[in-house]
């Protein structure tokens, strides 16, 4: 297997993994109540929330909904598309 090939599955893996990440994000912002400091929350919280901390400096929270973890499932599946997806660029090197 070639080296362009191994990254490829690698990155789509890691943006997949992320994106997955924030989307069960999205479903822990309708339950306030969970602790993101205790198991099995706190595997979702410390991946997302260093990326969630600046972006929601960026995109306040809109009538009280946290939205920051909607944009970064759009950013990153969207650098997902680009890089990996079926005319990606890792895609094109392979």
């Amino acid at each position: 297997m070639a080296a362009t090939q191994v990254l490829n599955i690698g990155v789509g893996l890691l943006l997949g993994l992320m994106t997955l990440l924030f989307i069960f994000r999205i479903v822990l912002t309708w339950y306030p109540q969970a602790d993101l400091a205790k198991l099995p929350f706190s595997l979702i919280a410390l991946p997302t929330e260093p990326l969630l901390v600046p972006m929601r400096k960026v995109v306040p929270p809109i009538g009280g909904v946290d939205i920051a973890p909607v944009v970064w499932v759009g950013i990153v599946t969207l650098l997902r598309e680009i890089l990996v997806g079926q005319q990606g660029l890792l895609r094109m090197l392979g």
